[in-house]
């Protein structure tokens, strides 16, 4: 699908299918639409009369035109209130239009939408709505090939010259496209051998990339205790990924962004049964999918910040070698856990992910993962759990998540909840009591950073959804790879 910008207006283009965005309460024919309306032979306010349409978010209608219109199909698509108009309303606005003009089989669109505050990011917030939501992943369908017409172009019309911004957009989408792949495929085809195959094509293909991959000696050699005790069931070896981008010149920042990589969770010995959502457990890599998704696209946007990508990559299985409940397992900074549940096992493959990031001596690091069911329950599908050791680091991901229209919500670092996690015989356990889960899992990993500015991202609800819904189509939605590339550009 190839995106431009024009500054051609609506009432000058001519093709297959065009389509308007419409606020709420601005449904009356006025001016240019009034005009428009004369060149299409009365069809836009027919269309609004016939299916009432008022504009409201989330609203959509379509007709074709008859007679020898220039324009062939017509779609209208609700914006909501004009105040409350912003990117992600355009990016909300763009999916629907695509999923209308599939349903139309248009082959060429134009799309006229308000612009909510600066061009070029508006421009590249609807290149990312149509981008993502076109994206179908058919890749294990014996039969593919979508027989139906398919949407070849798009111009943004009233918008100018704006390719730059499309672009980004694109190298943006890239990566979450990547990190849906990575997440809708099944266990038996990613695994640790195929996250590091993906990790050595990304550092391989593009400039400025350098990659270093731990086999289980070398974790053993750097006292990797807890990511080993969950790997070792396991007939697949680990690979502990680690990514280096370094810009030209003296770089503004150094960040590490660690995504939690269980490639598949069976729980272990604790192991998940009947109605635990086992089978779902391919998505328990969501957090190192985004890594790699994040890595793709700072390939393309070589931003001054020197970036390290770390996927502690395992699975969590059962055999004779697995771990049991009670094992004591001691980290690579020297901390001793007492595993008191086999299915907390993402929290110790990032303890020693979070001690190897700190040790390179970075400004800041993110980690991300599907961590917790509490996190589900406590924000549901739509929003991630946001936990920060500093203010500023804090306010940087809330603003690049605004920015992506991905939602997080900060939550406390309570302290006094680590009580829970204390144990008789170690330092700590993995798991504390059931209220509070997400808290104590957060306050679990703060165990292993010292002093380095960090937040945790639990992502558990929003890597997935069951059904289309705004730029994401079922399955993986390569969340929160947006937010890490735009917190990555901000600081260079």
């Amino acid at each position: 699908m190839d995106i431009r910008s024009t500054d051609i207006s609506p009432l000058a283009w001519t093709g297959d299918t065009l389509a308007l965005g419409i606020t709420e309460g601005s449904t009356e024919i006025a001016g240019d639409l009034a005009e428009l309306d004369e060149k299409i032979g009365g069809t836009l306010q027919e269309l609004i009369s016939e299916t009432e349409f008022e504009g409201k978010s989330g609203s959509s209608a379509s007709t074709r035109i008859g007679g020898n219109s220039p324009i062939r199909k017509l779609i209208l698509v609700g914006l909501g209130k004009k105040d409350d108009l912003s990117l992600q309303t355009l990016r909300e606005a763009a999916a629907s239009i695509v999923r209308a003009a599939k349903s139309q089989k248009s082959k060429t669109l134009a799309i006229s939408l308000p612009i909510a505050g600066d061009v070029a990011a508006s421009a590249g917030a609807i290149a990312e709505g149509l981008i993502l939501t076109a994206y179908q992943d058919t890749r294990f369908k014996s039969d593919p090939e979508d027989k139906g017409t398919k949407l070849e172009s798009v111009e943004l019309l009233g918008f100018g010259e704006q390719s730059n911004a499309i672009a980004t957009a694109e190298h943006i989408c890239s990566g979450v496209i990547l990190a849906r792949e990575l997440v809708n495929a099944p266990a038996n085809t990613v695994t640790p051998i195929a996250m590091a195959d993906v990790a050595n094509r990304i550092a391989s293909e593009n400039a400025g990339f350098s990659i270093e991959i731990l086999e289980k000696d070398d974790c053993e050699y750097l006292g990797m205790g807890a990511f080993l005790g969950v790997a070792k069931a396991s007939e697949l070896p680990p690979k502990f990924i680690h990514i280096t981008y370094k810009p030209k010149g003296t770089p503004k920042s150094k960040v590490a962004i660690v995504g939690k990589s269980l490639t598949f969770d069976s729980g272990g010995l604790n192991i998940k049964g009947v109605g635990s959502g086992i089978e779902t457990m391919k998505m328990d890599m969501g957090g190192g999918a985004a890594t790699l998704g994040a890595a793709k696209a700072i390939a393309a946007l070589k931003p001054d910040v020197e970036v390290h990508f770390i996927c502690a990559a395992t699975e969590n299985m059962i055999s004779g070698r697995a771990m049991h409940p009670g094992d004591i397992l001691t980290a690579s900074n020297g901390k001793t856990i007492e595993v008191n549940n086999t299915d907390a096992e993402g929290r110790l493959t990032l303890a020693d992910a979070l001690v190897f990031a700190e040790k390179l001596e970075v400004d800041a690091i993110v980690d991300l993962a599907t961590l917790t069911g509490a996190c589900v329950i406590a924000l549901g599908d739509d929003i991630a759990g946001l936990w920060a050791n500093d203010d500023t680091l804090a306010n940087e991901l809330e603003t690049a998540a605004k920015l992506a229209g991905e939602k997080f919500w900060s939550m406390p670092m309570e302290e006094k909840y680590f009580e829970g996690l204390k144990s008789q015989i170690a330092d700590m356990k993995n798991t504390g009591p059931r209220p509070g889960g997400s808290i104590t899992a957060a306050l679990f990993l703060k165990q292993f950073i010292k002093d380095t500015p960090w937040a945790h991202l639990d992502i558990a609800g929003p890597v997935w959804t069951d059904k289309d819904k705004g730029v994401n189509n079922a399955g993986a939605t390569g969340f929160p790879v947006r937010t890490l590339v735009n917190w990555v550009m901000a600081r260079g």
